[in-house]
């Protein structure tokens, strides 16, 4: 497994920006992706996009497409969400995760594919 921990919340206004970051450490090498998620209270934690590593392909969850990007920096272990046009509906704890190479058939846009999961970051958007 892999330590993550993620960075970069706050409060921001909407129609603001806010870019958070995830650094990875320990087994990086057995990574297959690396992808958000989001929990808003009393909500199910939902995908919001993930970053294959060996190509940077990315997946994105249909409400943050055009608004939100992923990037990453293999040689810094680390992965960026960047985070535009923010709406409150984008308040939540967002969270980076891990999937293995195990589990790299799996379906990236399920909490079951990750096997390594950060702990959180608070991000408000205030109306």
């Amino acid at each position: 497994q892999v330590q993550l921990v993620e960075s970069g919340g706050g409060l921001v206004q909407a129609g603001g920006s806010l870019r958070l970051s995830c650094a990875a450490s320990g087994r990086t090498d057995s990574t297959y992706a690396m992808g958000w998620f989001r929990q808003s209270p009393g909500k199910e934690r939902e995908f919001v996009g993930r970053i294959r590593r060996s190509d940077s392909t990315t997946l994105y969850a249909d409400g943050v497409k055009g608004r939100f990007t992923i990037s990453g920096d293999n040689a810094k272990k680390t992965m960026y969400l960047q985070m535009n046009s923010l709406q409150p509906e984008d308040t939540a704890v967002y969270y980076c995760a891990a999937v293995p190479n195990s589990r790299r058939l799996w379906d990236s846009r399920t909490r079951s594919a990750y096997d390594s999961w950060g702990q959180g970051t608070q991000v408000t958007v205030s109306s």
